[in-house]
């Protein structure tokens, strides 16, 4: 199987403090995922002043206006460059998306990003998924709130305007997310229905319902972790602790192995070994004289396998006995 990529989403959880946003990138670095994520935007670019927040987001992080918590959580590009060198210190790969072009044109051209996560709060804004795919980079695409012909509609532009390969996650834009709500199957039904490689993001608590989407087939795991639940901000109490990011990856790199195989149903060499003590052999039941026609009342069967197999009864039932046999001992070839 594919070795699936897994996505750290650090986001906003580092509550606009760079110092914070390095030790996720170290929590991240630990854990032994493939990328760690954060959020880039210009926030007079991208927010308008009165924008009201969402409702986790009021649960979560007060009463503010959604553009007073983005002016709260921006980093700058200079934070930016700081962490993506970090990151190579850490040996662990960069991603951050972009909310406006600005941000996109910094990540790419300055930072050299290697591909390209587009948040889901961008799959209708047709300009700026242009100016994504114009990049010839590989994209990733949370599909969140959308429905089936929107995803086409995007996977569409993006192609055409030149975006290398895209790949299209699952999401239910949600914090945190029901299982209810999740729908998985939906996940493939992206898959048949746009033939693209596909993924999960996961808002869901805990991590079932990513090994659940890996076992599906998901090529990309993307999922929320946090330095502690309980900090103020929007994101954290939907999030993983360092060490169930830990958990995650394990439990994905688990369920690899377990996918792994041929797929055809043939004992593995252990087996092999293990079914000569597990599986049970034919057995006298009872003394029997030289001559005996074997009947099932002179049969028990017993573990180990040590003459015929259970499974060879049709070759033993009315044949006659060799010799004289114990009670106890196993009926063997040369007995009959």
């Amino acid at each position: 199987m594919k070795k699936t990529i897994i996505i750290a989403e650090a986001g906003v959880n580092h509550n606009g403090d760079v110092s914070l946003a390095r030790e996720l990138i170290a929590i991240a670095a630990d854990a032994g995922v493939d990328y760690v994520k954060f959020q880039t935007w210009i926030t007079e670019d991208t927010i308008a002043f009165d924008a009201p927040k969402v409702e986790y987001q009021i649960d979560n992080d007060g009463t503010s206006t959604q553009y007073e918590m983005a002016k709260r959580l921006e980093l700058s590009f200079g934070d930016f460059e700081k962490l993506k060198n970090y990151c190579d210190q850490k040996k662990i790969g960069f991603l951050s998306s972009a909310e406006e072009i600005k941000s996109l044109d910094f990540l790419v051209d300055k930072l050299n990003m290697p591909l390209i996560k587009i948040g889901s709060g961008e799959l209708t804004n047709t300009l700026f998924l242009r100016k994504v795919a114009a990049k010839n980079r590989p994209v990733i695409l949370s599909s969140g709130m959308a429905t089936m012909d929107e995803i086409k509609a995007a996977f569409q532009t993006l192609k055409e305007y030149g975006a290398r390969t895209v790949h299209i996650l699952h999401c239910t834009t949600s914090y945190p997310a029901a299982f209810e709500a999740v729908n998985l199957k939906a996940m493939l039904a992206i898959k048949n229905e746009i033939r693209v490689p596909i993924g999960f993001s996961d808002h869901t608590l805990g991590t079932e319902a990513s090994i659940a989407a890996v076992a599906l087939g998901a090529e990309i795991i993307e999922k929320h972790f946090t330095v502690d639940k309980n900090l103020p901000g929007p994101d954290h109490k939907a999030s993983l602790s360092p060490e169930e990011l830990k958990q995650l990856v394990t439990q994905i790199r688990n369920v690899e192995k377990s996918l792994s195989g041929s797929g055809q149903k043939i004992p593995t060499p252990d087996e092999l070994t293990i079914r000569q003590n597990i599986r049970k052999g034919i057995y006298l039941a009872q003394d029997v004289k030289q001559g005996t026609i074997m009947t099932e009342e002179f049969i028990h069967f017993k573990k180990p396998i040590k003459g015929f197999d259970a499974l060879e009864i049709d070759l033993v039932i009315g044949k006659k006995t060799k010799k004289k046999l114990k009670a106890g001992s196993p009926l063997k070839k040369n007995d009959i």
